[in-house]
């Protein structure tokens, strides 16, 4: 079959993006013919042909017109026109789903909606990123309204999917690259480059650097493991996509000194040993659609500590869930959790 697997931005930094990376190798293991459809990306997979919409550089301008994609017509057309000759057209988010709907009505092209949700607008920390929230959310509900099959990468989002829309999906959670992603692999390899000593204790975080991964939380739940553990750790690594939030998030940090490290998107390569190296993997994401890096980081071995929200206690087996925003059992947990791992 021809396939098209449709994504905003077929990106490094983006996990539903190593999704639709690992959705496509094992499309083209099966013998499709498969490409993909983005604005951006700098994901390269041999004989898979990306075909990139084009989008402004400025974040700010591009987060708007993502929201307003469905006022250009020209656009929509034009490539949704491409998608003429696909037997299926997988979507994984809003407003790629436009395409997806163009191709399903013009030409009866089979639309798959992959949900990987949206994040709620109360995640957010100001009045016009709720408000975006609130509108990109609306506009992704109404672009899958005439799918033909939806896919929810949790059942807690089967849920919300189901609640929200009506539509009734089947549950398949994201793969891990377990090749990558595995027990054994040097843990003094980031401690050498870092200059952490091994045997202080180190905690690690990667994913997006936004406010609904609630960073500023785990970094007051780090002052609070200071205090009884001065000689502990926190690598935060992942990209940033709010600079205002990020200044903020340094100037917090900044009481640390070198015990606090950020290090920005972390190349693939490498994004194993930090998993390795750490003692427990911690998060305080306030929302979640699933969690690869939960995933992630069990399959290297590690424990995790996590807010009790969203899937986590789908994802979670081995550490300790918290209730969201109890930041001194956060801090126990950790530390708890850094000091008998196997639990």
């Amino acid at each position: 079959m021809k396939i098209a697997l449709l994504t905003p931005t077929f990106s490094r930094f983006s996990g539903m993006d190593r999704v639709v990376e690992l959705n496509a190798k094992d499309l083209l293991k099966k013998g499709h013919t498969v490409s993909v459809f983005c604005f951006e990306g700098d994901i390269h997979i041999p004989k898979v042909k990306v075909i990139k919409l084009g989008i402004s550089k400025n974040p700010t301008i591009a987060r708007v017109y993502r929201l307003l994609f469905f006022l250009d017509s020209i656009k929509i057309h034009r490539y949704g026109s491409m998608l003429k000759n696909y037997d299926v057209v997988t979507s994984h988010f809003y407003p790629m789903n436009l395409l997806a709907a163009y191709a399903k009505k013009k030409y009866g092209t089979r639309f798959v909606y992959h949900n990987h949700g949206v994040a709620p607008p109360w995640t957010f920390n100001t009045l016009p990123e709720r408000a975006y929230m609130r509108m990109f959310n609306r506009l992704s509900n109404w672009s899958i309204k005439d799918c033909d099959e939806a896919v929810s990468i949790s059942k807690y989002l089967q849920g919300v999917l189901k609640n929200e829309t009506g539509i009734k999906s089947k549950v398949v959670y994201d793969p891990i690259d377990t090749a990558r992603f595995r027990p054994g692999l040097d843990p003094m390899r980031i401690r050498k480059n870092c200059l952490i000593p091994s045997k202080d204790p180190l905690f690690f975080y990667n994913g997006r650097v936004s406010p609904h991964k609630g960073v500023h939380m785990l970094l007051k739940a780090f002052e609070i493991i200071k205090k009884k553990e001065p000689n502990a750790w926190l690598i935060v690594s992942g990209r940033h996509t709010f600079p205002a939030y990020s200044k903020k998030l340094k100037e917090q940090a900044a009481q640390f000194g070198k015990h606090a490290i950020f290090t920005g998107f972390t190349p693939d390569e490498e994004l194993p040993y930090y998993y390795a190296a750490c003692d427990v993997f911690v998060t305080c994401s306030l929302w979640e659609g699933f969690n690869m890096n939960i995933a992630e980081a069990q399959a290297c071995g590690k424990p995790v500590v996590a807010f009790d929200v969203g899937p986590h206690r789908e994802i979670v087996k081995r550490g300790k869930l918290v209730a969201k925003g109890r930041l001194t059992d956060f801090a126990e947990a950790v530390l708890a959790t850094g000091r008998n791992p196997q639990k």
